[in-house]
């Protein structure tokens, strides 16, 4: 028996980073689907620019982009400033085998889902990412200092 998908109380504002216009645009068909508003961004640059605008309720960052990699603009999202630093971000990633799920999250990843992308796994992501408080990494430094 299948498990239903999660619901969600609102739409969420999600910003969904990847190099590809193909894995673009499936994502923004699954989230709209959903009732999110989907933001675009063609790079890790992009990405930063946009979370500098504006607040979301979730980031979705490809791993492997050219110029600025996930990873590394996950690290830069973690040194910005509130409310950026304290958005959930999911790495999305067909390289399942080079990282174990720990190991994302210690580089700054709050989840990963991994591609081709299976529409559950990836509204379970977001909802779990979506479903308490985050505490900042600076914060948690913070308090540990």
């Amino acid at each position: 028996m299948s498990q239903p998908f999660p619901t969600f109380d609102r739409p969420l504002d999600v910003l969904h980073v990847d190099d590809d216009p193909m894995n673009l645009r499936v994502v923004d068909e699954i989230l709209k689907a959903f009732g999110h508003n989907a933001v675009a961004a063609g790079s890790g640059v992009e990405a930063l620019e946009q979370l500098a605008r504006q607040p979301f309720d979730v980031v979705l960052m490809d791993v492997h982009m050219p110029g600025i990699s996930g990873i590394q603009a996950v690290e830069r999202v973690r040194a910005m400033s509130r409310p950026a630093c304290d958005t959930p971000v999911i790495a999305l990633t067909a390289d399942v085998f080079t990282l174990r799920p720990d190991e994302y999250r210690k580089l700054g990843f709050d989840d990963f889902v991994s591609k081709p992308i299976l529409i559950s796994s990836l509204m379970n992501a977001i909802a779990k990412a979506v479903a308490g408080p985050r505490t900042s990494i600076a914060a948690t430094i913070n308090r540990i200092a």
